[in-house]
């Protein structure tokens, strides 16, 4: 299924493993991570959990083989893998810190973002390229985004589909720190170190603090996602995103 999970001690690392395709989520993926992150929450020992991927990226958003070949109906199915996915992850009562580089796109950076840090090597790269093949945004990435940076500020990266490089992204307050890339397993080591000695009872009911911040939820927020990616499922304007994606060209959407 393309995860590893290791947990050593008090530290949970789960790790995005499918390298070759900078580490693009398949459907198995979705399906099989909230056991995981269900997992390392209800495991008394793990005090803190790693979301990593392996090589050169983190997450390269979802597999684009697969676009094209869904119903409303299966495409509803599809997102509600990938929302139960990131509210497992959302839902961790630990902190959970995202060690992230290269590429991270679409739902990856929505994982990212689900997370309560980002440590960022400076060869990250973030973006919602939805827009590219008509579709709106998924796995929460307006929910988080807009928390984040403003409304205002996310409309602008989601649509223009603009990419963000390590450095703009810590400027806007998109990542909690960014070192080398050289530097980012020890200074993820770092950060987990110092919260590993924290009070973790503590640390759970201030994370459920954060979450009352914001309304909607995120599970109604989710709701609304569904229904709007199962209606740009069926446009014109995403079949012609697809094509233009494997052609490597401009889409010329016409609104329909």
């Amino acid at each position: 299924m393309n995860i590893d999970l290791e947990i050593a001690g008090p530290v949970a690392t789960v790790r995005l493993n499918r390298p070759d395709r900078l580490n693009a989520l398949s459907e198995e993926m979705k399906e099989a991570m909230p056991d995981i992150f269900g997992r390392v929450n209800r495991d008394p020992s793990v005090k803190v959990v790693v979301l990593c991927g392996a090589g050169r990226g983190f997450c390269a958003s979802g597999d684009t083989t697969t676009m094209g070949q869904f119903t409303a109906v299966t495409g509803r199915e599809r997102l509600k893998r990938a929302h139960r996915m990131i509210i497992a992850l959302a839902n961790i009562e630990k902190p959970v810190i995202a060690s992230v580089r290269g590429p991270v796109a679409g739902i990856g950076w929505s994982m990212a973002l689900a997370c309560d840090m980002i440590i960022a090597s400076d060869t990250a790269v973030f973006s919602q390229v939805f827009r590219n093949v008509g579709l709106s945004p998924d796995g929460g990435a307006i929910y988080f985004l807009s928390k984040v940076i403003g409304e205002l500020r996310a409309k602008e990266l989601v649509y223009r589909a603009r990419k963000l490089g390590a450095e703009e992204a810590l400027a806007l307050g998109l990542v909690t720190r960014m070192v080398a890339d050289a530097e980012l397993e020890a200074e993820t080591q770092r950060y987990v170190e110092e919260l590993v000695d924290g009070p973790h009872f503590s640390f759970s009911t201030t994370k459920k603090m954060f979450k009352l911040l914001h309304q909607p939820s995120l599970e109604t927020f989710l709701d609304a996602e569904a229904w709007a990616q199962g209606v740009n499922l069926l446009t014109e304007d995403h079949g012609e995103g697809i094509q233009a994606f494997r052609e490597k060209r401009r889409p010329a959407f016409k609104g329909n």
